[in-house]
C-alpha cells in the first residue's frame, strides 16, 4: 500500500510539501517517482529519486521548483514544492517501481508498479 500526503490549497507563490510511505515495503531501495494528473489531461511524471545513488530527474515543467528527496530513516520520499502556480493544480500521485532501482522514463511506468491513490494539489486565490 502506497499512501500519499500533504496535499491541500495554497495560494500562488506558495509552497507545499508531499509525502509518500509505504507500510511494510521498503521505499528505499527502489526508485520513486511523483506523477500528477490535472483535470482532463492525461498523468504526466515530475519527478523521480533513484535508489541508491539517489540521483533526481525532473519534468521541465517543475524544474528549479520542486525537489524529491527520500529520509531512509522515516522509509519515506518527499516532493518539496516550491512557487507554485495554477497550472500546478493536480491530483498528485506517488509510484514505487516494482523491480529497478534506477529512476525509467516517466512514460515506462506501469501499473505494475505501486501507485498511491493521491493527494489532490490546488493553486488559487
Amino acid at each position: 500500500q502506497v499512501v500519499e500526503s500533504g496535499g491541500g490549497l495554497v495560494q500562488p507563490g506558495g509552497s507545499l510539501i508531499l509525502s509518500c510511505t509505504a507500510p511494510g515495503h521498503d521505499v528505499n531501495w527502489y526508485a520513486v517517482s511523483w506523477f500528477r494528473q490535472a483535470p482532463g489531461k492525461g498523468r504526466e511524471g515530475v519527478a523521480c529519486i533513484s535508489s541508491p545513488d539517489e540521483k533526481t530527474t525532473y519534468d521541465d515543467s517543475v524544474k528549479g521548483r520542486f525537489t524529491i528527496a527520500r529520509s531512509n530513516a522515516a522509509n519515506t520520499v518527499y516532493l518539496q514544492m516550491n512557487s507554485l502556480t495554477p497550472e500546478d493544480t493536480a491530483v498528485y500521485y506517488c509510484a514505487i517501481e516494482h523491480l529497478y532501482r534506477q529512476c525509467a522514463p516517466f512514460g515506462t511506468w506501469t501499473e505494475d508498479d505501486y501507485w498511491g491513490r493521491g493527494t489532490q494539489v490546488t493553486v488559487s486565490t
